[in-house]
């Protein structure tokens, strides 16, 4: 089993920059990928980024490119969702999520991160 855990979320004007990260542990070695999803109120949850666990694939909704960065330290386990430009629609619970091939589900969850962008 890998448990996650996500941090670095908060309060941001519109505008802003803030970096989540999401540590793992556990068995992390049956880690395919990881990505990052959101939801927001009244909304589906949608894939922001992922990134495969050896850090040679990332891929972003469109609405992110240019603006978010995923990225991964291999000696901590952590992947990084550094996040710039924030808009108001970015508003939402982040989560991130690992699946173990490249067919799977994400089947391991964080608790999730509050992010807010006023404006």
């Amino acid at each position: 089993q890998v448990q996650l855990v996500e941090s670095g979320g908060g309060l941001v004007q519109a505008g802003g920059s803030l970096r989540l990260s999401c540590a793992a542990s556990g068995r992390t070695s049956s880690i395919y990928r990881m990505g990052w999803f959101r939801q927001a109120p009244g909304k589906e949850r949608e894939l922001v980024a992922s990134i495969t666990w050896n850090g040679g694939s990332t891929i972003y909704t469109n609405s992110v490119k240019g603006r978010f960065t995923i990225s991964k330290e291999n000696v901590k386990n952590t992947v990084y969702l550094q996040m710039n430009s924030l808009l108001p629609d970015d508003t939402a619970v982040y989560y991130c999520a690992t699946r173990g091939s490249i067919s799977g589900a994400y089947d391991n969850w964080g608790q999730g991160t509050q992010v807010t962008v006023s404006s």
